[in-house]
């Protein structure tokens, strides 16, 4: 069996106010953590060890994984203390690595939706002898992203920064195989970034680095935009995963969640745990996270609805974030982008939004 690192530093800015409480590897996505859709198709390649790289509000990650044995795992923990950045989250973490110096030690990023052959991935690695091995994925744009050209055999021959004239449409997609020795070699304490050091060091010294191309589902859930699409397409069967808590299909409605019968709740929506959509309500492409309330009449698309949260009758939401706890009152209309939170020292609930309010 195989081992893996799983880097779940990051504070999650992007998506606030849904990373306030929890850290954004661990939010509900399609009815689980989403780090347990990441953890069971690492197991269902074949790996039995993982290690955690935390930073960020850690007890979440230890109280929502535990062990691992759960998932058919052993997950253990490294608390990082100061930012190390992605090289020296991974070899800070190498006292607990248990692989022999010329063993396979797969890298996972805690915030990438990935439908790739793992398995397949770690074969190339060993079989071609590889000191690292990298997933690449294709992209229609390839400019808002770090392009990685190969040369006929696969071999990697540069890391190249985001450029209006990229060279390539493959892009590096956060997942690599490393030689366990690689990892060792990496300096220790003190930020590396293995882009833009680790990487362009192995090429430049002549170190095998190869690319593995896979052009299977691939999406970085950074935004909010991005988690309620994972989201989605985790139910509707687009990516597969063995954490998904009921069948694929164009809604996921959970233990203890009500739907009325006159609600309509598709494109690939999740209703939380004792959450509830009331008669004449539309929820299209949503996630309504435990405790959710959309009252009647109110219409909500391509949006995340918090803990305990709370839509008004009547309201409208599109691509629209509501943190925990917040109230988004009867008939208001929020646009793109907007999110609406609830101040942390208020009960919940502690913050509503009237007709002509235009900001918390």
């Amino acid at each position: 069996m195989g081992e893996a690192v799983l880097l779940v530093g990051g504070k999650g800015t992007r998506l606030r106010p849904l990373t306030v409480n929890t850290p954004k590897p661990m939010l509900a996505t399609a009815g689980a953590p989403f780090l347990h859709h990441v953890l069971t198709r690492a197991r269902d390649a074949g790996i039995d060890h993982v290690v955690l790289a935390t930073s960020y509000r850690p007890e979440v990650f230890r109280d929502g994984i535990g062990d691992g044995s759960a998932l058919g795992l052993r997950v253990d923990y490294v608390t990082e203390e100061v930012p190390m950045g992605t090289g020296g989250g991974i070899r800070n973490v190498a006292d607990l690595l248990e692989s022999g110096p010329d063993d396979p030690v797969v890298i996972l990023n805690g915030d990438v939706l990935s439908g790739h052959d793992l398995a397949r991935q770690v074969d190339l690695h060993v079989s071609s002898g590889a000191d690292a091995t990298l997933h690449l994925t294709e992209v229609e744009d390839p400019r808002a992203f770090g392009c990685v050209p190969t040369d006929d055999e696969g071999r990697v021959t540069a890391f190249l920064e985001k450029t209006p004239a990229p060279v390539t449409n493959r892009i590096n997609a956060g997942c690599y195989v490393f030689r366990r020795s690689v990892i060792d070699a990496i300096p220790a304490n003190r930020p590396v970034s293995v882009e833009r050091e680790t990487f362009p060091g192995m090429v430049e010294s002549g170190s095998l680095v190869l690319g593995h191309v896979d052009v299977a589902y691939w999406l970085d859930l950074g935004t909010p935009a991005a988690f309620v699409r994972g989201s989605c397409d985790l139910v509707r069967g687009l990516v597969d995963s063995p954490a998904l808590p009921g069948p694929v299909g164009d809604s996921l409605v959970l233990a203890g969640a009500a739907v009325a019968p006159a609600a309509v709740v598709s494109g690939g929506s999740v209703v939380g745990r004792g959450a509830r959509v009331e008669a004449g309500a539309t929820v299209h492409g949503c996630v309504l996270l435990d405790g959710a309330v959309v009252r009647s009449g109110a219409v909500v698309r391509d949006s995340v609805v918090g803990v305990r949260a709370e839509v008004g009758e009547d309201a409208r939401l599109d691509g629209v974030v509501v943190g925990d706890g917040a109230v988004v009152g009867p008939g208001n209309e929020l646009v793109p982008g907007a999110r609406v939170w609830c101040d942390v020292t208020l009960p919940p609930y502690g913050i509503r939004f009237s007709s002509d309010e235009a900001s918390v």
